[in-house]
C-alpha cells in the first residue's frame, strides 16, 4: 500500500476492456488514485470498483477530452487499441497515440504505461500481422516521445475470461480430435493475467530515466499444440489428437476458430496470425524495477488452474467480449416518445404473473447464456448461426456471470445497455442486422397491485432492407417473443431462475402436462 507521499494519481484508458477493468482495482488497492477515460461511462457504473474511481467522458482520438482527462495526472495507461474499428484501425491506432502523447507532455505527465504485443526477433516489419505491427508501432510513439514509457510486450494472456484462454480452453474441449493449421508448432511464451496486472502496477513507480520496452512472460516456452494437451490434462480430459494441415491460412484458421469457439472470426484472425511467427521472451530485465515475488511469474499450468477454477466459481471480473467487436452498434436507445429519426417498429407484450417482482426479477436477470431465452431454443440458435456465418459474434458469448449482470455485459448477441435493479433490463443487439435493435424486460406491478411482466422488442431500420427485413420476420415472432413472454411468466411462478433454468421452454410445457395429469413435475 501507497503511503501518501507514494500516491500517484492515474489515468486508465480501456477501463472497459478486459485488462482495463482488472487494472483499476489493483492500483486502488496498491494505494493509488484512478481517473478513467471512457467513450460511455454508464459501461463502468456497475463495476465493484465504480465508486472510488473517477470516470470522464472522452475518446483517445480526441485531443480536447484527452487533454481534460490528463490533468493532475501522474501515470498514463494506455490499454486501449483500435482493432474493432475496423479496415483503417492501424491508422486510427497511430494518430490516437500521437494524441495521447502530446497531451501527457502537454500536462506534465511522468509517464506512459502500455501494454503491447510481444514480436518475433528477427522478422521484417513487412511480415508481421497488422495486428502485431500496429501495437509494435503504438509503443515505438510513446518511446519516441519526451514523456518516460514504459513498455509492456506480452504474447498469450491466460485468464479466466481472456480471448487467448478461451479460444484454447473450446478448442481443446469440445475437439478430441483436432485438424489445426501450422500454427500450433509456434513455441510462444504465455503469461497469466496475475502477472500481467502486477508488472502494470508496478510501472507506475519505475525511476524518472527508465524509458524503455520490456518482454514479460511465464516461466514456460511451448508451442500451442502443447499447450492444448497441458490443458487437457489439468481440465480432466482425455488426451487430444492433433493433426496440423499447413494449407489452413491465418485468415481460413480464424473462421474454424470462429466456428469451434465463442471468439468471432473477426477477433480470432489476429490471434492466429500473432501466431505465425515465435514470439520468446529475449530478456527478463522488469524484474529489476517490478521484484517477482515467490512463484511469480506463475507456470503455465498452475495459471490454467486459476483461470479454470474461476470460469467453475463463477468469479469472471471481466471478459474479451467487455470491449466491443468490429461492425457491432453502439447507438443507444432513443428516449423521445415521439422521435423523429425515422421508423421505430415495436413488439410489445406483457403478461400476468403469479409470483412476486423479485422472483421475477431473478428469472429477467439470468436470462441467456446457459440459461436461454425461454423460447424456441432452435430458432435462436439458427439465428445464432446466421449470425457467424456473416461474421457476427453468434450467440457463443454467453454471460460473464450465470445470475448477475451489469451495464456493458456481453450477453450472447446482445450486450445490457441499461440496468434498473428489480425493474427493467435493455439489451441492444450486436448481430449483423440491417438496422438497430433493443430488446426490453420489465418487472411491474399493475393497478391491482399484481406482478406483471412487459417485453418490448424494437427496431430502427437502416433503409428498405431494414424494413423489408423487419416484415419478414414479423410473423414468427408470435413464436419467438410471444413464447419468451409466456415462459418467463410461468419460470417466475415456478420459481425457476438463473442456473436451474437451464432450457426453459421444454421443461415448461412438461410441467403443465404433469399438473394437467396429477403426475408430480420435475
Amino acid at each position: 500500500m501507497a503511503t501518501d507521499a507514494q500516491r500517484l494519481h492515474c489515468l486508465v484508458t480501456g477501463a472497459s476492456g478486459y485488462i482495463g477493468g482488472r487494472l483499476v482495482p489493483e492500483l486502488l488497492r496498491a494505494g493509488h488514485s484512478v481517473r478513467c477515460l471512457a467513450r460511455s461511462p454508464g459501461k463502468l457504473r456497475d463495476h465493484p470498483w465504480a465508486g472510488q474511481a473517477e470516470t470522464v467522458q472522452g475518446d483517445v482520438t480526441d485531443a480536447e477530452s484527452v487533454a481534460a482527462a490528463m490533468r493532475g495526472i501522474d501515470v498514463a495507461y494506455y490499454l486501449v487499441h483500435a482493432l474493432t474499428s475496423g479496415s483503417g484501425f492501424e491508422e486510427t491506432d497511430r494518430r490516437a497515440a500521437r494524441i495521447f502523447a502530446e497531451q501527457a507532455r502537454i500536462a506534465g505527465v511522468r509517464r506512459i504505461v502500455y501494454l503491447g504485443g510481444l514480436t518475433p526477433q528477427h522478422v521484417p516489419e513487412r511480415f508481421l500481422s497488422p495486428h502485431l505491427r500496429s501495437r509494435a508501432e503504438v509503443g515505438q510513439i510513446f518511446l519516441d516521445s519526451p514523456v518516460p514509457a514504459t513498455v509492456l510486450r506480452a504474447a498469450v494472456v491466460i485468464g479466466s475470461g481472456s480471448a487467448s484462454f478461451e479460444m484454447l480452453r473450446y478448442l481443446t474441449e469440445r475437439l478430441p480430435v483436432m485438424v489445426t493449421p501450422s500454427w500450433v508448432h509456434t513455441r510462444t511464451q504465455p503469461i497469466g493475467v496475475g502477472d500481467v496486472l502486477a508488472y502494470l502496477v508496478g510501472s507506475a513507480t519505475m525511476p524518472p530515466d527508465v524509458d524503455r520496452a520490456f518482454d514479460i512472460g511465464g516461466p514456460d516456452v511451448l508451442t500451442y499444440r502443447e499447450m492444448m494437451r497441458r490443458y487437457a490434462v489439468v481440465a480432466g480430459l482425455r488426451r487430444r489428437f492433433i493433426v496440423p494441415i499447413p494449407v489452413l491460412t491465418p485468415r481460413l484458421s480464424s473462421h474454424w476458430v470462429g466456428i469451434v469457439t465463442p471468439v468471432p472470426a473477426s477477433l480470432a484472425r489476429p490471434l492466429t496470425e500473432s501466431l505465425r511467427h515465435e514470439v520468446v521472451c529475449r530478456e527478463h530485465d522488469i524484474a529489476r524495477y517490478v521484484p517477482d515475488a515467490p512463484g511469480r511469474p506463475m507456470p503455465f499450468d498452475d495459471a490454467l488452474n486459476l483461470a479454470l477454477r474461476k470460469v467453475r466459481d463463477a468469479e469472471v471480473t471481466t471478459r474479451w467480449s467487455s470491449a466491443s467487436v468490429p461492425g457491432a452498434p453502439s447507438d443507444p436507445l432513443p428516449t423521445d416518445p415521439d422521435w423523429a429519426g425515422g421508423s421505430l417498429y415495436q413488439d410489445e407484450r406483457q403478461r400476468p404473473v403469479d409470483a412476486s417482482r423479485e422472483a421475477l426479477w431473478k428469472v429477467i436477470e439470468g436470462i441467456g447464456g446457459e440459461n436461454g431465452w425461454y423460447s424456441s431454443p432452435l430458432a435462436w440458435a439458427v439465428r445464432g448461426w446466421l449470425d457467424r456465418f456473416v461474421g457476427g459474434v453468434g450467440l457463443r458469448r454467453g454471460r460473464r456471470d450465470t445470475e448477475r449482470l451489469r451495464v456493458g455485459d456481453s450477453l450472447d448477441f446482445w450486450r445490457v445497455e441499461e440496468i434498473e435493479p428489480g425493474h427493467l433490463l435493455r439489451l441492444r443487439a450486436e448481430m449483423r442486422l440491417p438496422g438497430l435493435a433493443w430488446l426490453e424486460m420489465y418487472a411491474e406491478t399493475d393497478a391491482d397491485g399484481r406482478t406483471r411482466y412487459r417485453q418490448r422488442a424494437l427496431f430502427h431500420p437502416r433503409g428498405l432492407l431494414g424494413h423489408a427485413y423487419w416484415w419478414s420476420v414479423a410473423p414468427f415472432h408470435s413464436v419467438v417473443f410471444g413464447g419468451m413472454a409466456r415462459n418467463i411468466a410461468q419460470a417466475a411462478a415456478d420459481g425457476v431462475s438463473g442456473r436451474r433454468a437451464g432450457s426453459r421452454a421444454p421443461r415448461i410445457r412438461r410441467a403443465r402436462a404433469g399438473r394437467k395429469t396429477g403426475q408430480r413435475q420435475t
